[in-house]
């Protein structure tokens, strides 16, 4: 019951986040209302930026990192906005988190009347970016500090990238913090390495965080020139860049939905056994991650635990259990290179086949995430035939580290066992 809800030692963790959030929040807005709105034309510009930003997102969707781009640059550029058509402006940093905040509220209700969810902890970690940002660079710049240390020239534009790096570092230990947390939600096992989560954050950086980051420095420093008018200009290319993203997104769901459909067809075939191919690829992803793997590697990993078996389908007659480790060796390669070839054909890619095509070959001959493959089906075989339970499971695994598995990794299936495993192997 408590993994079912997430209440364990993690969900401090999102109560801290969102508490802080929501701290900070009524500060600013409490501030705002009795200071009153410093230069309401801004605060509307950028307000109207953002709101409109989450309104055209689409959501987040399986592996993406930021659906709401033109919205987080638009906040980025209104934390680091300095001056506006050549005039220093006062509005201040909690004048910034409360129209950032605002701005989140109003879009909310038109995409909760269309039934679309709103994202709790993404809107936490945007005012506490956005406010990270903001605390950073508004009094620095008010005081002249920001002015004496980098001079009044081409090198100025170094204090907003220098915030921008240390916003982005700050955003990726806050999305690193709630994703382990919701793994740990997700139930037993599912706990990945923080180290992990947080290099596939900072990586993601090179992709759509750097035109976020990139558009919010500009914006600033074109309305500092140009005044109110200069985002409308500026952030049209991203919100071309949010379109394409959407297309390439849903590119690979529908990628994705297929394998998981082949994925099927060998348990609705009788071949492996019902949930053997979700819990080879739950727990295989899982070891991946105590490994050091991340990012693009790690799809790879899971999309071929998922499809590891397809090959099957060539039999005339199921393999008992599905444990194609019994058949001769010269059976499994053929079996590999069969549910490679199929694979090619899904449009899951080049890496993803050939991590299928060479699970059936000498560990020392494979890639690691052939491995990790041929390891968890094992281990997941060995459960399903009830040779005495998991540990009893992962000493036939030691038994056979001379040949047909890589130490390391079934070690590293141990230990992700150790903190509580996946659901036990053959439970459906």
């Amino acid at each position: 019951m408590r993994a079912r809800y997430g209440i364990g030692p993690l969900a401090p963790v999102v109560l801290a986040v969102r508490g802080a959030a929501l701290l900070l929040a009524l500060v600013a807005l409490a501030r705002t209302a009795v200071q009153g709105l410093a230069e309401p034309g801004l605060a509307l510009v950028f307000g109207l930026l953002v709101a409109s930003g989450e309104l055209v997102r689409r959501g987040a969707a399986a592996g993406e990192r930021e659906p709401a781009p033109l919205a987080a640059a638009g906040a980025l550029a209104y934390a680091l906005l300095g001056d506006s058509a050549g005039r220093p402006t006062t509005h201040g940093a909690l004048q910034v988190i409360a129209v950032v905040v605002v701005a989140q509220a109003l879009a909310a209700v038109p995409r909760g009347a269309c039934g679309r969810r709103t994202d709790a902890d993404r809107a936490a970690r945007r005012t506490l970016t956005v406010g990270f940002a903001a605390v950073c660079f508004q009094p620095l710049y008010a005081s002249g500090q920001a002015e004496r240390w980098f001079g009044d020239g081409p090198w100025f534009p170094l204090f907003p990238l220098t915030v921008l790096a240390l916003t982005a570092l700050c955003d990726a230990v806050l999305a690193a913090l709630l994703a382990r947390s919701a793994a740990r939600a997700g139930g037993p096992g599912a706990l990945p390495p923080y180290a992990s989560l947080l290099v596939d954050e900072v990586r993601a950086l090179a992709g759509t965080g750097v035109a976020i980051g990139a558009t919010g420095v500009v914006t600033a420093l074109g309305v500092a020139v140009a005044g109110p008018w200069a985002p409308a200009v500026l952030c049209g290319p991203l919100l071309l860049t949010q379109v394409s993203a959407r297309r390439y997104t849903a590119v690979r769901t529908t990628c994705g939905q297929t394998m998981a459909s082949l994925a099927r067809a060998t348990e609705i075939a009788g071949y492996t056994p019902p949930g053997h191919a979700r819990r080879v690829a739950a727990l295989a992803t899982a070891v991946g991650r105590e490994l050091g793997l991340t990012g693009p590697r790690l799809t790879v990993l899971e999309h071929a635990a998922l499809m590891h078996d397809i090959g099957q389908l060539s039999l005339l007659d199921p393999v008992a259990g599905g444990a194609t480790a019994r058949l001769p060796a010269a059976e499994q390669r053929r079996i590999a290179l069969l549910g490679g070839a199929v694979v090619r054909r899904t449009g899951a890619g080049p890496e993803v086949a050939a991590v299928v095509e060479r699970q059936a070959d000498p560990y020392r001959e494979q890639p690691l995430a052939a491995r990790i493959v041929r390891t968890v089906n094992a281990y997941d075989d060995l459960c399903g035939e009830s040779v005495g339970g998991p540990l009893r499971a992962l000493e036939q695994l030691r038994l056979g580290t001379g040949h047909d598995h890589q130490p390391q990794v079934v070690e590293a299936l141990g230990r992700v066992l150790a903190r509580g495993g996946l659901t036990p192997a053959g439970a459906g």
